[in-house]
């Protein structure tokens, strides 16, 4: 059993708040996620007493693990999904390489417009008509969240993100092994 210094946990209280609503802390919350890679060991054995799975992922980012899911944030997982699926998408037929440009470009307002636009039969099913809406029903969730952060013209993904890239592969993966059977 791990030994848990509270005085070690200096920013326990502002982990726990970001991590419980479900939040992903990575590199770009320096005290937190210093904290966490620190103590890491402390925090697992802290968090999992109080029936909460620390997940740490190596490509930069802390989460609590879960298995619930309510329909709202089915609803707010699926648009999130749609919306890499199709950045994806996007950054693949203008010619870059999508995993680059989904991290090093900035999603501005003129994108999200773009988007929605071409993918207009998807974004309508769930109510996203605009790029403000896109802007606002996706992109600041994001950023709740830690997916994203916003910036001067936009928002930039964080590594974060991988959690659905990972997902729409399995995803993918499952579809074209069915297609074999």
């Amino acid at each position: 059993m791990t030994d848990i210094n509270l005085d070690d946990l200096t920013h326990l209280q502002a982990i726990n708040k970001k991590l419980t609503s479900g939040y992903h802390i990575s590199e770009q919350d320096t005290l937190m996620w210093q904290e966490l890679d620190q103590h890491i060991d402390a925090y697992r054995a802290l968090f999992n007493a109080l029936g909460h799975d620390l997940q740490h992922d190596s490509r930069g980012f802390y989460y609590f693990g879960s298995d619930e899911s309510t329909p709202n944030m089915g609803k707010i997982s699926r648009a999130i999904a749609l919306t890499i699926y199709i950045l994806i998408e996007h950054y693949a037929n203008t010619g870059k390489d999508p995993m680059r440009a989904l991290f090093d470009e900035v999603n501005d307002l003129e994108l999200m417009q773009t988007l929605v636009q071409i993918n207009k039969h998807l974004f309508d099913q769930l109510e996203i008509f605009s790029g403000s809406d896109l802007r606002k029903d996706v992109y600041l969730r994001m950023v709740r969240l830690g997916l994203a952060r916003e910036v001067e013209n936009g928002f930039m993904l964080q590594a974060s993100i991988y959690r659905y890239i990972d997902a729409l592969m399995e995803v993918n993966e499952e579809t074209y092994l069915g297609e074999d059977e």
